[in-house]
């Protein structure tokens, strides 16, 4: 079989906004095909390679390194730009029936919102924490100068005020960035996750690769902590 090739992968991700990249030689190849694709970008520690694993003293919150359910976002959308791409290299794929990447298109999910959710979504200002003391502040989904469409949005955030939010948050609605119209807004967006997304099992050795301005993402619950992926975030 042939080996992938980035404009072959450019071209699904276009059509479908994600692709899961089989036939590789190993996570080398991987990085040579993402390089193809894009420039990658530093991550939240500063590093290009963030491994997706669990770590004690996560197991109280909604994060990556932790065993625990991650509703639906996108990634980083506090930074000026966002990744345009995510991807997940998959070195050894949870074994215990957990650990699905979920994904939703985000222009499904335009056409399954009410008049009102979507104006919501697309008229409001929200202020995205950044990196330091940063904020990106723009609607939730908005087009850029060329007419593309962006997407940035946190379940968290809306819900409990933080990214990586504690799993027993319960904060003030008033002090939610959207107040208690966002957090609807979060829940109804997570329930039309939960009906419609598309769930991935990313095999070892391969590569799930999305668009990030255009996806929600999410992962299900797991239990075996062998469970080992690397992130990668990458500049169109």
């Amino acid at each position: 079989m042939p080996m992938p090739r980035a404009e072959s992968v450019r071209a699904v991700l276009e059509a479908d906004g994600h692709t899961v990249v089989h036939r590789l030689s190993g996570q080398r190849h991987a990085i040579e095909l993402l390089q193809d694709i894009g420039r990658f970008v530093p991550q939240y520690t500063g590093t290009v390679e963030h491994e997706v694993v669990h770590r004690p003293g996560n197991d109280g919150r909604a994060y990556s390194q932790s065993r625990n359910t991650i509703r639906a976002h996108t990634e980083a959308p506090g930074w000026d730009p966002s990744p345009r791409h995510l991807a997940l290299y998959c070195h050894r794929q949870a074994r215990c029936g957990g650990g699905h990447t979920d994904l939703l298109d985000g222009r499904l999910l335009e056409k399954l919102l009410g008049p009102a959710e979507h104006a919501l979504l697309t008229e409001p200002r929200l202020a995205f924490p950044g990196p330091g003391a940063g904020t990106v502040t723009v609607p939730m989904l908005y087009e850029e100068a060329n007419g593309r469409p962006v997407l940035r949005f946190s379940y968290n955030l809306l819900t409990a005020a933080d990214y990586d939010a504690a799993l027993d948050a319960a904060p003030d609605p008033e002090l939610l960035p959207l107040g208690r119209a966002g957090a609807a807004l979060a829940r109804r967006v997570g329930e039309l996750f939960d009906q419609y997304r598309t769930r991935i099992l990313v095999p070892d050795g391969c590569l799930l690769i999305w668009d990030n301005q255009r996806m929600l993402h999410a992962r299900s619950a797991y239990e075996d902590a062998e469970r080992h992926l690397t992130r990668y975030w990458i500049a169109a």
